[in-house]
This record gives C-alpha cells, structure tokens and sequence, in this order.
C-alpha cells in the first residue's frame, strides 16, 4: 500500500504526555499528582516500572526535539504537567517549572516546529486530588486559573492549544472503575467527575483566550460501537455505551447539551449555564482513534473488559471480544476502516457545528524493539482511511501519531511500547525504529510529491 497524497498545508506531528515522559518527579519545585501517589501503591503498575523516571524527557528534550526535526514533523504535541506549575494545584506559581516549559517552546520554534501543548492529559495536583479531584467543582475553577497563567507566559509562541484530553477515560477508568488514578470505584455515580471536566474545558477557553492565546481544540476519544447480537437488549446496551463513550462529551462541546434524556439530572451545579460555558465556541476538534468496540447486553458471570482492564457486574452492556482481525499487543483489534467511519459519524450527527478535525492519537502497541513493520502497516492503514475520509467531505487539518517515544503506558508500565523510538529503559538511550524513518518518509514525500522510501536498517541513527 502507498500512502496517499494529503491537501496542502496538512499538519504531520507526533505526540507524547508530561507524566509518561519527563521523569524528573519532584524537580525545581514540581508537586506531586494523583498519578505518581496512585503509581506509588504496590501492585498499581504491572511491571513494576518505576514511572517516576519516565523517558527522562525533562533532561533529554533537547534530544527528542532533534528527532522530532529529523522526522520533519510541523508540530509537537506534548502535555503540560498541571502540578509542575501550580504544586499546590492553586495558589503558588512554580516559576522554576514554567521555565521548563518556556525552554521547550522556544527549542521547538527554533528548529521550525509548532508547539500543540495540552494543559491536562491526567495528572492532577495529588492536594486537589484529595479534596475531591473531579468530583469537586472547584477543581475545575482552579484549572482555569492554571490556563491561564501557562498561556499568559507562552501564547505569544504556541499558536495551537489543547485544553483535556480524554476526559471519558480519565471518568470511567479513574472514577468510575478505579483502573487509573485516583482509584475511585463509582460507576454511574462518577458522572460528576465528567460534568467538572467539561465545565473545566470551557472555563478554560475562556481563560486562554483572555490571555491572547488562540487556536482553541479538545482532544476526545472516538471509538465505533458495533452491536454485538440481534436482540432489543444487545441493541439498548451498545446504545448506551456509544452514548457513554462518544457522545456524553462530544454533544457538550459542540452543541450545549448532553445526549439523549435524563443526563442533566445526573450532573451536579447549575447544568443549563454550564453548557452554555462548555459549549464555548473551538477553532478545531482532535479525535484519539485506536479501535472500535462490540457491545451488547450485559451476560452474567462473563469476563468483560474495557481495553483490557476488567468491568464489574451489574452494568447495563457487556463487551465483547472482537474476532477476524490483527491485534496490537494491548489486544486491540486493527481496524483502520474505523477512522474513516468515526469521523464520518462526527460529519453526519454535528454537520456545520463539527470544526475543522485534528487527528490527535493514533498509533499502537508493538513490542519490536527496531524493527517494528507491524507498526509501520497499522499506520500506513490508517492513513488510507483517513484519506478516504476526506474525500468524502470531512474537513481534517492534519494528523499526531501517538507517539514520538516509547514510554510509561500508565498502569502497563513499560510493557506496551507505542513509539516510533525505542526507549530503553535503564539507559534511557533513544534508538529510532524503522517506522520513524517510514514515517520521515512519509512527511517528505507528502512535501515533494513523491512516495516514501526505504526504511532505516535496525539500530541506525535517524538524521538531526
């Protein structure tokens, strides 16, 4: 398969997250998040990888910054740690940890590279965390008030600005199933922590664009909901879980108000002047596409999971496992045909209120060390579909693999590798696999018309 030709002007970046990378955990002043306590608990990260070390991004940007100018890339998406800035969560200012971010700006401009920076991808201050974390409606005002101080000292050089990412996975997985921090096993009672998320991004808005920062996304996890059986309960179930997972935060933003009946009873405060904060007014909407999802009715005594962590009984669904596909290493099926269908989902429910789309992960896990042609195929897949999409009318600017390095999978530790460069981790060396010289590849022939070339050999240096 050859990748196909793209629009002019379409952005090619790759992407990563501050408590995944940077290490350097209490650092000049850095805070502790929810993340690393909840890290800290024996048994929370499988392979017992020690996740306060990272990559080692905060010592070796420079480094990744080189091989983000060697693929070409026209943007890094790479997360601001909310309590390297602000400890405390509020109050205080770290200037020690906002410098960090400034060098890294400034690095990423001076090799041509626009900076995509998102202010939360998970790590909350661990003392908000304590109080509530995003059960508490104040957490969201004291988020606003940490956008705005990061973009009254970078708006006047990052031209590009994420407020939450993945706010469905950080309710389900850390509110409503404690897989992820903080831990909390709520199921539907975690539907306040994504009404404050929500309420969060929209004040947020607001504070960048008070401090002159412009070209406003959110980067919302999409996932096609195939029925698993033919029955009004495998149909009712897989209806609920779409509404849940893509629906519950995309209807929001973009049309000020929740999907379907009986959500707004369910959420906390005033919900009728919280849309009208949620549904601010984006420059551009990014979706995370990673697989599709089979659901039906819930099946007593079975074994469902949500991207392999374990879902308790008494939910209204059941998922099930998808057949007749490749896996990555998670499990997750390689459907690439589900990208195209996503996004001409979001066309047809939202039509002129969607925004221009950005791509904002997508990628996979292979563990292969150098030479990963798995990886190259699932993203070579993926790019036909999104083209595809494209053609059929949706208006997509441009496209972040997930991610530039290996790095700390969360609670999988170290054990599932999605970089386009290797890591490893007791030396921390970088080593670029052959789907960063693909993906280099791909960039420059985008540019020049031409179709991408040989891959690197295992273990050689990528150029810059």
């Amino acid at each position: 398969m050859t990748v196909p030709s793209f629009p002019p002007g379409f952005l090619w970046g790759a992407s990563a997250s501050a408590f995944q990378t940077e290490g350097a955990y209490d650092t000049d002043g850095k805070g502790p998040s929810g993340w690393d306590a909840f890290a800290a608990q024996p048994g929370r990260i499988k392979d017992g990888t020690d996740t306060t070390r990272g990559t080692g991004f905060h010592e070796h940007y420079r480094e990744d910054v080189a091989l983000l100018a060697g693929l070409g890339a026209d943007a890094f998406r790479f997360s601001i740690s909310w309590p390297r800035v602000v400890p405390g969560g509020s109050g205080s200012l770290n200037p020690a940890g906002l410098d960090f971010y400034d060098r890294l700006v400034d690095e990423l401009c001076a090799h041509g590279i626009t900076p995509a920076p998102t202010l939360y991808h998970w790590d909350t201050p661990l003392p908000l965390d304590e109080a509530g974390g995003w059960l508490n409606r104040d957490t969201a005002y004291r988020f606003a008030e940490y956008a705005g101080i990061v973009a009254e000292r970078l708006a006047d050089r990052v031209p590009m600005w994420i407020t939450i990412n993945e706010p469905a996975e950080v309710t389900l997985l850390g509110y409503a199933l404690g897989e992820h921090a903080p831990g909390r096993t709520l199921l539907f009672d975690a539907l306040p922590a994504a009404h404050h998320q929500l309420l969060a991004h929209g004040l947020a808005v607001r504070a960048l664009r008070a401090a002159g920062a412009g070209n406003i996304g959110i980067a919302l996890s999409h996932t096609p909901v195939w029925t698993a059986g033919d029955t009004d309960e495998d149909r009712t179930g897989a209806e609920l879980y779409d509404t849940l997972t893509n629906w519950l935060f995309a209807d929001p933003v973009l049309t000020g108000r929740y999907p379907g009946e009986g959500f707004d009873a369910l959420m906390p405060g005033p919900v009728e002047d919280d849309l009208k904060v949620i549904s601010a007014p984006l420059d551009w909407y990014g979706v995370n596409y990673y697989n599709p999802t089979l659901v039906g009715a819930p099946r007593p005594g079975a074994l469902d999971s949500f991207s392999g962590y374990p879902m308790p009984a008494g939910l209204p669904f059941g998922i099930r496992e998808i057949e007749g596909y490749d896996t990555t290493d998670f499990g997750w099926p390689v459907v690439p045909q589900g990208l195209a269908d996503t996004l001409g989902r979001l066309r047809d429910r939202f039509g002129d209120r969607l925004p221009p789309v950005y791509i904002t992960e997508n990628g996979c896990a292979v563990d292969e060390p150098v030479a990963d042609g798995r990886r190259i195929a699932f993203l070579e897949g993926h790019l036909e579909a999104l083209r595809t999409a494209i053609d059929a009318g949706v208006d997509v600017r441009g496209y972040f693999t997930w991610s530039l390095t290996d790095n700390v999978e969360w609670t999988e530790g170290a054990s599932k590798r999605f970089g386009l460069v290797h890591i490893d981790y007791e030396t921390l060396r970088r080593t670029p696999k052959e789907s960063y010289a693909w993906y280099r590849d791909v960039i420059r022939a985008q540019r020049t018309g031409g179709t991408p070339g040989p891959a690197l050999t295992p273990g050689e240096r990528a150029p810059g």
